[in-house]
């Protein structure tokens, strides 16, 4: 499902029995491609060995205040907190769960606890009397009260023989869970978007070509965000260094702009929306060498023709898809952007203007301006070009809540 994909758990483990169960459930998070950071508790220690979850995380595992090695260091639990996009205590022993409800915080897992801003999931695991008394019961409710979010016990054999409710969920019920859960609550999961990055290569001869200076870092960072909501991403890209993170996303390999608007026109049917943020080649050589053009002459005449204009195409083909074009502008920036949504029947238009210091080309920032159809102009600070992309993704998201 991929819905874990890029991120980053924090795993707190309590002492019991099930706690051997938690090198399955590193496994299976890392597997579906999320970050594990594990913090125990110092009883846990005595039922799986940190060795095994930091070699299985690929991170240190935290299980006190500080390492009493050659030198003391602090283990930050506020760091840890805030790190996680999302905190599961699994196993969550009665022990623990009435610290967490009470604020009794005298580990580090409960710390952490008490520090995390993100959505915390909890798998309790007890006998089934435990599970059952009415401390425990008052626990599981003023938990979910706070906002915490209960992954139920299962029944089944016990550690003490007893068969019952208490049992912990096995790790693939707890993954499948935590996939359903964060689905259910992403803004655009029924969605399809297609999105074009990077610059596009128009060969002169086997080796020399006409391009541009784009990485495609924006939109590959839109890509992300997308997948990151529940959309299904289709990404046509033009060459780039740039690799994924979330594995949900299905990327498309082009080179020229011809290719690029071969594959945008394959998939616009399918889509709810498009954003192309590609720097495509406005002209191609009329002529592509078969040979490597040898130096010969003081000058050398290139005759250039037009590329088609994939975002026209797209705007003349669109039926009920929401529609987004960038635009990258050196003067009479607002109204050449307000021809171009006009021109191309855009719903929106993201501005680009080079007069910015920080944003266009090659930096990890960017400044724009977001331009409607209605005309309304949303002017936006300079920030990250990750941020840039969830102020994108926030217009599609308003678009169909409409």
């Amino acid at each position: 499902m991929a819905v874990l994909s890029g991120k980053k758990i924090v795993l707190g483990v309590s002492g019991g029995i099930a706690a051997y169960k938690s090198a399955t459930l590193v496994r299976l998070l890392i597997k579906a491609g999320a970050q594990v950071r594990v913090v125990m508790t110092p009883a846990s220690v005595d039922f799986v060995t940190p060795l095994t979850l930091a070699t299985l995380s690929k991170n240190p595992v935290y299980s006190s205040f500080y390492n009493d090695d050659e030198a003391i260091q602090w283990n930050n639990h506020v760091e840890l907190g805030l790190w996680g996009d999302l905190m599961l205590i699994a196993p969550a022993t009665a022990n623990t769960l009435a610290k967490m409800a009470h604020g009794n915080c005298d580990n580090l897992l409960i710390a952490t606890y008490l520090s995390a801003k993100c959505p915390v999931y909890f798998a309790p695991a007890m006998d089934l009397d435990m599970y059952k008394h009415p401390s425990t019961l008052a626990s599981f409710q003023l938990l979910q009260q706070f906002g915490n979010i209960m992954i139920p016990a299962e029944k089944g054999e016990l550690a003490s023989g007893l068969s019952g409710e208490g049992r912990m969920a096995e790790p693939e019920n707890i993954v499948a869970f935590l996939e359903n859960d964060l689905l259910g609550k992403m803004p655009i999961r029924n969605k399809k978007i297609l999105i074009t990055a990077g610059p596009t290569y128009e060969p002169i001869d086997p080796v020399r070509f006409i391009g541009n200076h784009a990485t495609g870092k924006m939109g590959f960072d839109i890509a992300e965000a997308a997948a990151s909501l529940g959309a299904t991403v289709y990404l046509v890209t033009g060459p780039t260094a740039l690799t994924l993170k979330n594995t949900a996303v299905n990327r498309i390999d082009v080179q020229t702009a011809e290719e690029m608007y071969s594959a945008c026109l394959h998939y616009f049917p399918e889509v709810d929306t498009a954003i192309c943020a590609a720097a495509v080649a406005d002209y191609r050589p009329d002529v592509v060498a078969s040979e490597k053009i040898k130096k010969s002459d003081e000058t050398l005449t290139l005759t250039l023709v037009k590329n088609k204009d994939i975002l026209a195409a797209l705007g003349a083909q669109k039926k009920a898809q929401f529609l987004i074009g960038f635009a990258l502008e050196t003067q009479n920036e607002i109204e050449n952007a307000k021809l171009k949504i006009a021109k191309k029947n855009l719903d929106l238009i993201v501005l680009n203007s080079l007069r910015d210091a920080g944003a266009g080309f090659g930096t990890p920032t960017n400044k724009v301006t977001l331009i409607d159809r209605d005309g309304t102009i949303e002017p936006k600070p300079l920030q990250s070009k990750e941020a840039v992309a969830y102020e994108i993704l926030q217009k599609v998201i308003q678009h169909y809540e409409r």
